[in-house]
């Protein structure tokens, strides 16, 4: 007689089962902010158990960061130190953390003197220990991660050490973050030098079992392409069953998407991603005040045009919201941008995970 062996759900197991995979791909201040409202759903198991059946919750947020800064102290320890930049990671680290609000502190304080010292931070430092005490730049991550109790995984998009080369639309190119970010020319294509560098393979472990992955907000040319351009990220998104999001940007910038509209911003993401990427876009409507306007004319930037006829005529569905903080600078209001996208994945049918 055939017999089946039923296994009894028991209150833990199913508190690891429940709850959404999460990927977030970026750099930058866009990411951690981010992560800053992703976080709040990032349930620990026994929190789970509690929480109730029909909240939104996370079981597994992961970062998947650039690593291809070559600027400030994160540039020095780079050349130095023959290092990847740890500034982003560090962010996204301190966004993260439990005590975000005193390791905050600590990992952006700034030393202001000092031989060797100046201008490097404690947090990019404790990543240079960790790494020289490691040999694994990858696994100083992980250890800084366990060390500040951070509610994800944070993972370098890869951990070759690689720089960007930009060709301009004047033809000329120009190699280097910091030089590409300076310049005044409008950038035609983005390559990585070396190209088809390797990314983790947690990374790509975490995009196949992701129910939602976002990319943005952050520098388009510099926070987020470069990421696409790593060997088999770009296919693994696609290839993914989970939603996914670009999280448009607010404002153009005068060196990296000076006239750029939302959709050319997806537009840019797929050309390079040689592949359509995205489902929905989530896109700010709130007007920015007359002065913040000023303020950022006089840098050459402007509020992103939101075309959504041509978002719609991309295949992408636009999601319209009042994400606009203004505390001096335009920035994400991150709990709302995290709702959002929650909601967008509680209203998707959800993949069977069984099979």
């Amino acid at each position: 007689m055939d017999t089946k062996t039923i296994e009894l759900l028991t209150p833990e197991k199913a508190a690891r089962e429940r709850g959404l995979c999460v990927v977030a791909i970026g750099g930058g201040t866009g990411l951690s902010t981010l992560l800053k409202g992703l976080k709040r759903f990032v349930l620990s198991p026994a929190e789970l158990i509690a929480a109730k059946a029909d909240s939104p919750v996370i079981r597994d947020l992961c970062a998947v960061v650039t690593v291809s800064d070559d600027g400030g102290s994160s540039g020095r320890l780079r050349k130095e130190l023959n290092m990847l930049p740890p500034g982003d990671i560090r962010n996204c680290i301190v966004a993260l953390s439990e005590d975000e609000a005193l390791l905050s502190k600590l990992f952006r304080h700034r030393f202001d003197k000092g031989s060797g010292l100046e201008g490097h931070s404690f947090g990019n430092l404790f990543l240079a220990a960790l790494t020289s005490l490691t040999s694994d730049f990858s696994e100083a991550v992980r250890l800084s991660s366990e060390i500040l109790l951070t509610r994800g995984h944070i993972y370098p998009a890869t951990t070759s050490n690689i720089e960007l080369e930009a060709l301009m639309e004047d033809g000329t190119r120009v190699r280097g973050e910091t030089k590409i970010t300076a310049s005044k020319g409008r950038i035609r294509e983005l390559f990585l030098v070396p190209p088809n560098v390797e990314p983790m393979p947690q990374t790509l472990e975490a995009i196949a079992k992701a129910d939602l992955i976002t990319i943005g907000p952050g520098s388009l040319f510099t926070s987020l392409i470069p990421n696409l351009l790593v060997r088999g990220i770009s296919d693994a998104i696609v290839a993914s069953p989970a939603t996914k999001v670009y999280i448009c940007n607010l404002m153009t910038q005068a060196n990296e998407s000076l006239g750029l509209s939302a959709a050319d911003h997806i537009r840019a993401l797929n050309r390079h991603a040689q592949k359509n990427i995205f489902d929905y876009a989530l896109i700010n409507r709130t007007q920015v005040s007359d002065e913040l306007k000023a303020k950022y004319a006089s840098e050459g930037a402007c509020q992103i045009v939101n075309d959504l006829d041509a978002v719609e005529a991309l295949g992408v569905i636009p999601v319209l919201g009042d994400y606009l903080d203004e505390a001096g600078v335009a920035r994400h209001n991150t709990a709302r941008v995290a709702r959002d996208l929650m909601q967008l994945v509680a209203d998707r049918p959800r993949r069977d995970r069984s099979s």
